[in-house]
């Protein structure tokens, strides 16, 4: 990394910002819009040298998913599989300036800058979908003002739309009320019913023993349903010993055609 980041600067003829790392960032501020590479009046990540960082920062996680796509595209060509990259939703800092928690994890994605467009294009070479968490989050349930699941997930579809690229949701937390599975049904209308030929799919994960208590699976069952939006619906309950059992627990959209595949 220290490699990269000195070649970075000496090819852009600033040695002397090859040496070391960013300015202002040695973790001793509890809250990150204090320090002084974050903070929103005057802070380094709206300086030359932060924006010099930044992108070189940024640049090598992207890099590195282009690497990794490049691989899988190798192994998968021509064999029908289509190859997915995740892309975490780091929202807690989405409504300040700089978004600390998104630049920290290479996102460089700001109040001046979207950072998940250059993530796209790189996915769209390979034709490889776009995998994203928050589906179940809303801004309403967050316990920090700073933070806006909604707004970063509104984000990453909207690159996804502009690049036309399968989009796979997920939800990010295990919770099985109305209000959770309501929000993953608004959440996914954002992205489906599209005509451009790409898909919607949605994974149910971190699936416990409790979803199969009556209460929650009767539940769940009625969002599968909820989630086909009164399309052709192809899904498989069986009945066991009186209970009930889903084959599956994801839901696809591929142009106007809904179902619950195995």
């Amino acid at each position: 990394m220290q490699a990269s980041l000195s070649a970075h600067a000496q090819i852009h003829g600033i040695q002397e910002r090859g040496s070391g790392g960013s300015i202002g960032t040695d973790g001793s501020q509890h809250n990150l819009e204090e320090s002084s590479f974050f903070r929103a009046d005057g802070g380094y990540w709206d300086t030359p040298f932060g924006r010099f960082f930044l992108e070189w920062y940024s640049g090598m996680l992207v890099l590195h998913g282009e690497r990794l796509c490049m691989i899988a595209d190798t192994i998968f060509s021509g064999t029908g599989v289509t190859i997915s990259g995740k892309v975490a939703g780091m929202h807690w800092h989405y409504y300040t300036c700089a978004h600390p928690s998104e630049l920290t994890a290479g996102y460089y994605n700001t109040l001046l800058r979207d950072g998940y467009l250059p993530i796209a294009q790189m996915f769209a070479k390979y034709k490889a979908a776009l995998c994203c968490g928050c589906f179940d989050l809303r801004d309403a349930e967050k316990t920090n003002p700073e933070s806006s699941p909604e707004g970063t997930l509104r984000q990453l579809i909207g690159a996804a739309k502009m690049c036309n690229l399968p989009l796979n949701g997920e939800n990010s937390v295990t919770r099985l009320d109305d209000a959770s599975l309501n929000q993953v049904i608004r959440s996914s209308r954002l992205y489906s019913g599209r005509s451009s030929g790409t898909s919607f799919s949605f994974n149910y994960v971190r699936m416990n023993k409790s979803l199969f208590e009556f209460h929650n699976w009767s539940r769940f069952t009625k969002f599968v349903r909820q989630m086909s939006d009164a399309r052709t619906f192809l899904a498989r309950l069986d009945v066991r010993r009186g209970q009930q059992y889903l084959s599956s627990m994801s839901v696809v959209w591929v142009v106007s055609r809904a179902c619950a595949y195995t």
